[in-house]
């Protein structure tokens, strides 16, 4: 998977303790990168941390949604590896609700993980990374949640919409020192989808909707922001990297008779 050499790199992963955010704090420290991560809960133990190429990743326990703790976890990553380079904001997330019925602090609470959060660590990263000569990357981790209707999580499709919108805005703000792209995927294998869809049966369901016939996994969203992050990427800003293993089967084509080719009208 290693497209470009991050040795000697500075690489912060918000929720990087679990699910995404570990797999995306391994490919970092494979490619040779530093790598912090943060998470509201410290590891029992250090063997808990993500770990490659016979390193582990550093850990400071922020809760980003703080502005004070998420300034505190970008100061940490400078004061130790003297520089950031690359920020990845992954931690989010969101229980499903019906809309109707959540409460006010239930909504208020989501949009602050999925949108507000991002912002202050994105504000924060910025500030070291315009001092640097070479600048840095941001990347938002998104969701195709935010690109169509999320039904029984319709505030965090509505965060992540916004998270996509804020990407574009800073990558305009900040540049040229700091490019600013999101990630997009859809379903990604992890533990938590794995309870969400009902088991192995439940994922082979969801995946047969998919084109490429399977759920994205971690290394694959990582892929995508080793690439983002790279040489690779260095007129890549502002965009939306959609991760959807070819998207959604229309609904219409399950109707009887409909052509993949419908004539024209």
């Amino acid at each position: 998977m290693r497209v470009a050499d991050f040795a000697g790199q500075c690489v912060i992963v918000t929720g990087g303790t679990r699910g995404i955010g570990a797999g995306i704090a391994r490919e970092f420290l494979r490619a040779g990168a530093q790598v912090l991560v943060c998470g509201r809960t410290e590891p029992a133990a250090a063997a808990e941390l993500p770990a490659a190429a016979g390193r582990t990743a550093a850990f400071v326990r922020a809760d980003v949604r703080d502005p004070g703790q998420a300034d505190r976890l970008v100061r940490a990553a400078a004061d130790l590896f003297g520089r950031v380079d690359v920020l990845v904001s992954n931690a989010g997330g969101a229980p499903s609700a019906a809309a109707a019925t959540a409460s006010p602090r239930f909504h208020a609470k989501i949009i602050e993980l999925n949108l507000i959060a991002p912002l202050h660590v994105a504000q924060c990263a910025n500030a070291v990374m315009q001092g640097q000569p070479a600048g840095g990357s941001i990347i938002m981790i998104g969701s195709v949640s935010g690109t169509r209707p999320s039904p029984g999580t319709a505030a965090y499709g509505a965060a992540k919409a916004g998270l996509h919108s804020l990407a574009t805005s800073l990558a305009v703000e900040w540049a040229p020192k700091v490019r600013v792209n999101c990630v997009v995927p859809s379903m990604v294998m992890t533990q938590a989808a794995a309870a969400a869809y009902g088991g192995d049966a439940g994922l082979a369901a969801v995946a047969g909707t998919v084109p490429l016939q399977r759920l994205a996994t971690a290394a694959d969203v990582a892929g995508a922001c080793l690439f983002l992050a790279s040489p690779l990427a260095s007129y890549v800003s502002g965009a939306a990297l959609l991760l959807h293993g070819g998207g959604e089967r229309p609904a219409f084509l399950a109707a009887p008779g409909t052509s993949v080719y419908p004539p024209n009208e």
